[in-house]
C-alpha cells in the first residue's frame, strides 16, 4: 500500500533521529489532534522530546503541497507542565502517541506521565483549582479589555476569554478540549455541567459587532461562570471545613487589635483609616467565614465617611458575633484584665 505524506514524514524524522541526534533526542511524538480531519493521519507528525542542546537543533518548519509542518521540541519539564494541566495544550500529551523512542526508559517516563494527566483528570478537587486559575486569567484578561476601544483588539481579548472560560468549564467536567479550538463548541455541548446561558453567550460573542456588545456578553460570560464555580464551591464547603474552633480563636485574639482601630478611628472621625482597616477586617472576615463555615459577615455596607455611628456599631456586633461563636463550641479566648494576671497564669 502506498504511504501518506504524513508516514513518510514520520519515517523520515526516525530516520534523522537515529542518524544524526541519537543521544539526543528521548522521543518522537504523533499528534493529528490539532490537523483539519482531511488532514490528519493516526500518526501525523507533530513534536519531539530533545535531551541536549543539539537535540533542539532537529526543530524544523516547512510546507508541502500547501500544507504547513512543524517539527518543534518540548522539553521533559513542558511535559511534566501538561501532565499537571498548567499549560493548555493538553492534548499534546493527553493525545501524543510514541512514534520513536530512545530507550525504555524514555518510553516509560512517557507513558507515567500520560497516566498522570489521567489521575490528575479524575481528582476533582485539583481540577476545581484549575478552573478557578482560568477564571482568574479571564477576569485580568477582561480588565485590560475594558481599558481598549480598537474593535480588533477588544475582539481577540473577548476570543481569549471564552477559551480561557471554556477551559475551566471543562476542567469542572474533569476534562479537556482533545481538538483545542476545534470543535469547541460541541465538545461544550455535551459536557454535563455549564454556567447558565454558557453556550448562547458563546455564539453571540461570536456574532458580536461591537466592542461595547463585546465587553457586555464578556462580563456575562464571566459573571456566570464566576456564579457557576462559587456555587460548585459552596456545596463542597458543606461537606469539607475547619471544626477546630481553637485556630477560629487564634485567629480572633490576634484581630481584635484590628476591630480596637476601627472603634479609635470611628471615635476620632478618620474615615481613612476606618474604611482601610476595615477593608482589612472584611477580607480578614471573609477567608474564616468560607474555612469555618459562618454566616456571612457584612462590614463595609455600613461604612459612611460622614457618619461613622452605624458603622462602628456594626463592627462591635460583628466581634460579638465571633466571640459567641468561639464560646458556643466550647473554646475558651486567652484573655486576661493585666499583664499581672498574664505574667502570673504563664509562668
Amino acid at each position: 500500500m502506498k504511504k501518506t505524506v504524513n508516514e513518510k514524514l514520520v519515517d523520515w524524522a526516525i530516520e534523522k533521529i537515529k542518524k544524526d541526534y541519537k543521544d539526543d533526542v528521548a522521543l518522537l511524538i504523533g499528534n493529528s489532534a490539532y490537523k483539519l480531519e482531511k488532514d490528519a493521519d493516526e500518526f501525523s507528525l507533530s513534536y519531539y522530546i530533545p535531551t541536549t542542546e543539539k537535540g533542539y537543533d532537529l526543530a524544523k518548519t516547512f510546507i508541502i503541497d500547501g500544507i504547513g509542518y512543524d517539527l518543534f521540541p518540548i522539553s521533559w519539564d513542558r511535559i511534566e507542565d501538561l501532565a499537571n494541566l498548567n499549560k493548555d495544550n493538553i492534548s499534546s500529551l493527553g493525545e501524543g502517541k510514541i512514534l520513536y523512542y530512545r530507550s525504555e526508559d524514555d518510553k516509560q517516563h512517557f507513558l507515567e506521565l500520560q497516566s498522570k494527566l489521567q489521575e490528575n483528570l479524575q481528582d476533582s478537587e485539583f481540577m476545581f483549582k484549575k478552573a478557578l486559575e482560568k477564571l482568574n486569567i479571564a477576569m485580568e484578561l477582561y480588565k485590560t479589555m475594558m481599558f481598549e476601544d480598537t474593535l480588533y483588539k477588544v475582539r481577540k481579548a473577548s476570543g481569549y476569554i471564552v477559551d480561557y472560560l471554556s477551559i475551566a468549564v471543562a476542567n469542572v467536567n474533569l476534562t479537556y478540549f482533545k481538538s483545542g479550538f476545534s470543535n469547541q463548541l460541541s465538545d461544550l455541548l455535551d459536557m454535563e455541567n455549564l454556567p447558565e446561558g454558557f453556550v448562547k453567550l458563546y455564539k453571540e460573542i461570536i456574532k458580536a459587532s461591537s466592542s461595547e456588545e463585546l465587553k457586555k456578553l464578556c462580563y456575562k460570560m464571566i459573571y456566570s461562570t464566576r456564579q457557576f464555580l462559587s456555587d460548585k464551591k459552596e456545596k463542597k464547603q458543606k461537606k469539607d471545613y475547619n471544626k477546630d474552633f481553637n485556630e477560629l480563636a487564634s485567629w480572633y485574639q490576634e484581630l481584635c487589635y484590628t476591630w480596637r482601630r476601627i472603634y479609635e478611628f470611628c471615635d476620632n472621625n478618620n474615615p481613612v483609616e476606618g474604611f482601610m482597616w476595615g477593608c482589612f477586617l472584611q477580607y480578614e472576615l471573609d477567608i474564616v467565614r468560607e474555612e469555618f463555615r459562618l454566616e456571612e459577615m457584612d462590614l463595609l455596607s455600613a461604612f459612611n465617611s460622614e457618619d461613622m455611628t452605624d458603622y462602628r456599631e456594626k463592627a462591635e456586633t460583628l466581634e460579638k458575633q465571633m466571640v459567641s461563636i468561639i464560646e458556643k463550641h466550647g473554646v475558651v479566648i486567652d484573655a486576661y484584665s493585666s499583664v499581672e494576671d498574664f505574667l502570673k497564669k504563664n509562668k
